[in-house]
């Protein structure tokens, strides 16, 4: 008789466990000399801590990656039976994101190594010490372009939202920078080795606004021509640099022209100050911006890759409420930077920095490079 069997699976799950390393160093003494020899101490990024690499990476990840704030951490690590007071925890956090600084300041050098650029900035709160409440400061990012082979993204915190800040990271960059059309950017774009370039998703929220609240057939005109933009940047997306702007200036370009006729016209049309007036006028006073990504295939037609990459702080702001100092900001940014980064690449951001953390105090910074996101290897 032949053997069959059924074989039926089910998913379960293990909870996470906490466990101690024991690190046990000889110690030798010479009858001789009388003297005392002992193993060096291997170096950590918390030295004479309770938390190994694991833990601080874990605790770095459950607040930046899932977004959990340090209370909650508390209140799920005392299930297993371990204390680990939010203090402790915020200690822990800022002693890795310190850790991480030259990394930080690598991957800062490979982002502002790109020659396109986007930007883009949002709210935070801070705690405003003394005052018993928070103030607000800003997230500022940088991004390589989305068409980039090697993606990467940078954080900056920042106490205002002033042109100052910008100008000053951008200081030694030059090339193009994708943006909307806020005016801190202007004193950017000082330098002749800048181009700008704008933002289409902005310039048709305005039309879009007008649809919902007054169903204007102007702003749904509009929105059906950007929309023709959009299919063909669609169809241009996994082509080669020459090809996608060969298809742009075949397709895209005459589109622009007559899209351009035609906003002319129609704002002859209509009142100033009106609503509708306001969203061609957006358009129009940033036309030049808005059509630089015709003459670069590697610029984008619009801003939306850097703000999905500020996601993670709009999620983390609702969670977290706010960042305790301005130290603890730049800290934040900093772990912020590397995991985004990780995960842009494919990488388990625990497993990445778990590995940096452990490696990092005793590797040489002439190759830091090697532990950038977009080059690292896991050990074996």
């Amino acid at each position: 008789m032949a053997k069959t069997e059924d074989v039926s699976e089910k998913l379960d799950i293990i909870a996470a466990e906490f466990f101690v390393h024991r690190h046990v160093r000889g110690k030798w003494a010479c009858k001789c000399c009388q003297t005392l020899v002992q193993e060096p101490v291997e170096p950590h990024i918390i030295d004479k801590g309770m938390p190994a690499e694991g833990l601080i990476a874990h605790t770095l990840v459950s607040r930046f990656v899932d977004h959990i704030p340090y209370y909650r951490q508390e209140q799920i690590n005392a299930r297993s039976g371990i204390h680990t007071p939010r203090s402790t925890l915020a200690a822990w956090s800022g002693q890795g994101g310190a850790g991480l600084i030259p990394l930080y300041d690598a991957h800062r050098r490979f982002v502002l190594g790109a020659n396109v650029l986007h930007v883009d900035e949002t709210p935070v709160n801070m705690l405003d010490p003394g005052a018993g409440k928070t103030k607000r400061a800003y997230i500022w990012a940088y991004a390589r372009s989305g068409f980039d082979v090697l993606p990467g993204v940078v954080y900056d915190f920042c106490v205002g939202r002033g042109a100052k800040y910008p100008v000053a990271f951008l200081q030694d960059w030059s090339g193009t920078l994708v943006c909307d059309g806020y005016a801190a950017y202007d004193t950017v774009f000082k330098l002749e080795q800048r181009i700008e370039a704008g933002c289409l998703a902005h310039a048709r929220r305005k039309f879009d606004e007008l649809i919902k609240d007054n169903q204007s057939p102007v702003a749904t005109q509009a929105v059906q021509r950007i929309a023709k933009l959009y299919h063909i940047e669609r169809e241009a997306r996994d082509l080669s640099v020459e090809q996608r702007l060969d298809m742009r200036q075949a397709r895209a370009k005459p589109l622009w022209e007559e899209m351009h006729v035609w906003l002319m016209m129609e704002r002859r049309r209509v009142p100033d100050g009106s609503a509708i007036a306001n969203a061609i006028d957006y358009s129009l006073n940033r036309w030049t911006a808005l059509m630089a990504y015709l003459v670069d295939g590697d610029v984008p037609i619009d801003n939306n890759h850097i703000e999905n990459l500020m996601r993670p702080w709009a999620m983390g702001r609702k969670a977290w409420l706010f960042a305790g100092s301005e130290l603890a900001g730049q800290r934040a940014a900093i772990v912020m930077t590397l995991v985004q980064s990780a995960k842009m690449h494919g990488h388990d951001p625990w497993a990445y920095l778990k590995d940096v953390l452990t490696r990092l105090p005793s590797h040489l910074n002439s190759r830091i490079d090697e532990l950038l996101p977009h080059r690292w290897q896991p050990q074996d």
